[in-house]
């Protein structure tokens, strides 16, 4: 296990790391999960075995740690995120990032866009929720569905873990419940310029993978537009990694291939 300080009250970020041949390629996780219980078999298959891999959980997630005052904003997770790979002296890297990690991913291209050299989003969320949703349960859009964190803390935290099912809830139990919640709520909120803006924006390689079962996607010709190569991946859900990881590995491995 690997750490570096990324905060002044010396809070650390976490990843474990394989060694391999440059480019590094960055391992990014999604809501409540972490990254090697997600991309471990993916990374060890023969497609994209080789590389220097960094499997990373995001402040208040996994292995890293949770400060209790932080804001878990995208440009937070971003920001933090990349004065760790500073540290790790990762240069230009491949990220590959699931769900909302593509959001964070997003982000960190454009904010700190000398790391990150080609983008690989895995199912991730473009676009913000307004309004942001306001009833009283758990749901699969993010845990932002509780009013307020006070009440998330007080019952919302336990009824999460409970309707996620015991997969989920295996890493979703790891993270910070305040980190939870106020990373699922700036996500719903999105970011201005929005995530899809920042996008646009990215003079990389990109390249969207998503679960074929969901059909074409809806905005399909913007991100062609954008110049982003979009790939369906069969016989999978949402966690693509997981579901399918031959499809997910040979995916990877076309879209960073030199």
């Amino acid at each position: 296990m690997h750490s570096a300080p990324v905060l002044p009250d010396g809070s650390r970020l976490r990843w474990a790391e394989l060694p391999g041949a440059e480019p590094t390629r960055v391992y990014l996780h999604g809501l409540g999960a972490s990254s090697a219980p997600y991309y471990a078999e993916a990374v060890a298959h023969p497609a994209l075995s080789g590389h220097r891999s960094l499997l990373i959980d995001m402040l208040g997630f996994g292995i890293s740690d949770r400060p209790a005052d932080a804001t878990y904003t995208l440009e937070q997770h971003a920001d933090v995120l990349a004065h760790a790979l500073d540290q790790a002296a990762v240069g230009a890297a491949d990220v590959v990032a699931h769900s909302a990690g593509g959001t964070v991913a997003i982000t960190l291209a454009a904010r700190h866009p000398r790391l990150v050299r080609r983008l690989v989003l895995v199912d991730a969320p473009l676009d913000p929720v307004h309004p942001l949703p306001t009833v009283k349960r758990p749901g699969s859009s993010g845990i932002g569905v509780y009013r307020t964190e006070e009440e998330f803390l007080d019952h919302g935290w336990a009824e999460t873990l409970e309707f996620v099912g015991p997969e989920w809830a295996a890493t979703m139990r790891q993270a910070g419940p305040a980190a939870l919640y106020r990373t699922a709520v700036n996500l719903l909120r999105g970011t201005v310029p929005t995530t899809r803006e920042r996008l646009a924006e990215l003079t990389i390689p990109l390249t969207f993978l998503h679960p074929a079962a969901d059909g074409r996607r809806y905005d399909a010709d913007l991100l062609a537009a954008a110049g982003v190569a979009v790939t369906a991946i069969p016989d999978c859900g949402h966690n693509i990694m997981l579901d399918n990881v031959e499809g997910f590995a040979v995916a990877v491995a076309t879209a960073l291939r030199d």
